[in-house]
Parts: C-alpha cells; sequence; structure tokens
C-alpha cells in the first residue's frame, strides 16, 4: 500500500522480461506513479508489461484510468475474468466486452470459471478448456495461479494456447486444497500434462 516510485529496483524490472502490476495496489497516487515508472522502464528495456484487473469492484473505481492504461499502451497484456472485464466495458454481454478488448490490441486473458479461459488478440480468439479437478475446495489465489502459469509460458516463448493450458493447470491445483501456496510441483504437473518449460 505504500510503494512509491523510489521503491523500484530498475535493474530488477530491466532484467524481468515480464512486469505484472496488480489492479488491487492501483489505490494510492504514489503507487500509481511507482507502476508507470516500472513500465516505463520495462518497456525502454524492450520487455512487456501485464495488468490484472483484480476486482469488478476495483475496476468500478478505476475504469477510466484502467482504459488509459490500456489505450496509452502502458500495458501490453491484460488479465481479467469476465465480470471484470464486462465491468471494464460496462456492459452485460461477454461477446461486447471481448470484442472492445479486441480493439483495444492488447493481449487479453481472460477467465471463465469452470468453462476454462480465453486469449483474445486483435487478429485472433482462442478458447482454451478448464483442466479438470477432482473437488472444488477453495478459489482463493486461483486467478493469481493462473496469471502465474499464463506468465511463466509466455516468458519462454510456448504460443498462446499453451500459456492458458498452463495458467489452467496452475489454477486447478490450487483450487482443489485451501491456501494461496501450490501443494504439488507445477512444473510437474505441466509436464504430466504434455507441456514443456
Amino acid at each position: 500500500q505504500h510503494l512509491g516510485p523510489d521503491d523500484i529496483d530498475e535493474a530488477i524490472v530491466r532484467n524481468s522480461s515480464i512486469l505484472y502490476l496488480e489492479g488491487y495496489l492501483w489505490d494510492p497516487p504514489a503507487a500509481k506513479e511507482a507502476f508507470k515508472k516500472a513500465a516505463a522502464i520495462s518497456h525502454a528495456a524492450g520487455h512487456q508489461v501485464a495488468l490484472t484487473l483484480s476486482d469488478s469492484f476495483c475496476v468500478d473505481r478505476y475504469r477510466d484510468e484502467f482504459l488509459e492504461l490500456i489505450r496509452h499502451k502502458v500495458v501490453d497484456l491484460v488479465f481479467a475474468n469476465q465480470h471484470e472485464l464486462k465491468s471494464l466495458y460496462q456492459t452485460a454481454d461477454l461477446d461486447t466486452a471481448i470484442r472492445a478488448i479486441r480493439e483495444e490490441g492488447v493481449l487479453a486473458a481472460v477467465t471463465l470459471s469452470e468453462q476454462g479461459s480465453m486469449v483474445i488478440t486483435r487478429e485472433e480468439t482462442h478458447k482454451v478448456p478448464a483442466q479438470p479437478i477432482e473437488r472444488l475446495v477453495d478459489t482463493t489465489g486461483a486467478g493469481d495461479l493462473y496469471a502465474a502459469g499464463f506468465l511463466s509460458g509466455l516468458a519462454k516463448g510456448v504460443d498462446l494456447v499453451d500459456c492458458a493450458r498452463l495458467g489452467a493447470i496452475a489454477a486447478a491445483e490450487i483450487i482443489q486444497h485451501y491456501g494461496a501456496r501450490p501443494n504439488q510441483n507445477l512444473l510437474n504437473l505441466a509436464s504430466q500434462n504434455g507441456l514443456k518449460l
């Protein structure tokens, strides 16, 4: 909550192929400046910047600012669940929201709960099924783990569909137990599902 521009370690940002920004932390003015500073450093180094919208209520508070980050190319990749995406574009229709994010020209990864996820670019949309689970226990951390799996693939040059599959595998692991840390080795789970990193 107290992150400011002076807290940004430029070397760490420069040496990271993807910068991941958390929408929940957009509240304080100093944090906004820290976000923008880190994004500028990342882009100057030729890297990508990702933003997760975090929560529909968060989107309701900062819709215009999030859209500005997208439209001014401060971010290259947007993570959202279907409710957050619909909130961003103030529509009850998912297809309308998908068309809107496609027109922004960013990469978007949109989770659809048990229906899987969608990867959206200006040129195409890929629907990726959810990873099967034995039992739903706790959804805490599902979105973060999806993003972690997706970004790990993206950082290693994996194609977008397999990035979404990696996200689904990580999210499926976390929702089958309490707590927001994996109980199993995610690299092993990826390998067991035919994905190599």
